[in-house]
């Protein structure tokens, strides 16, 4: 897939799934170090935050804006993924006064490999939206073509209201 950062194009590793496709099975980091599968995180309707960096404004400001929106949303798993250490993120979840949301970590690039948003000229994946349903499902999917624009909260908040109703 192309992308763009600073209107300078860059690849990912592959085509991202889409909407109605099985989410890939795939391996993360937990802060306390320990591995989780995709398949354990997706017990219930989840919303995955894909960020390339949390040490950056705009990761910082995607993730405090998921984490201040999580409290409204009872029976629905919030996560962060990013390619840095779990240190990294638990030192930026203390200095952000980060709670509700749990970063996890693609340190090891399992999970931004297997869904095709790995850029491997940075190291990075690519910035998205993902919602899965309980069946491991992909229901929502909102690639952000240029790497430093914020996603379009609104329309994943949204998305998650009407699932509710």
């Amino acid at each position: 897939m192309e992308i763009t950062r600073k209107n300078e194009f860059l690849s990912t590793n592959g085509e991202p799934p889409v909407v109605g496709d099985k989410f890939p099975l795939a391996e993360l980091t937990k802060k306390d170090g320990s591995t989780v599968s995709t398949k354990e995180l997706l017990d219930k309707v989840t919303l995955i935050s894909v960020v390339p960096d949390i040490n950056t404004r705009v990761c910082s400001i995607s993730t405090k804006h998921f984490n201040q929106e999580a409290d409204q949303f009872t029976g629905i798993n919030f996560y962060t993924v990013s390619t840095n250490t779990p240190s990294e993120q638990a030192n930026w979840c203390a200095a952000e006064g980060v709670k509700n949301m749990e970063l996890l970590s693609d340190e090891q690039h399992d999970f931004g490999k297997k869904l095709g948003l790995f850029i491997e000229a940075s190291g990075v994946d690519s910035r998205s939206i993902w919602i899965i349903d309980d069946q491991q499902k992909i229901i929502y999917r909102e690639l952000i073509m240029e790497m430093t624009d914020e996603p379009n909260y609104d329309a994943a908040l949204q998305f998650l209201r009407e699932l509710k109703d």
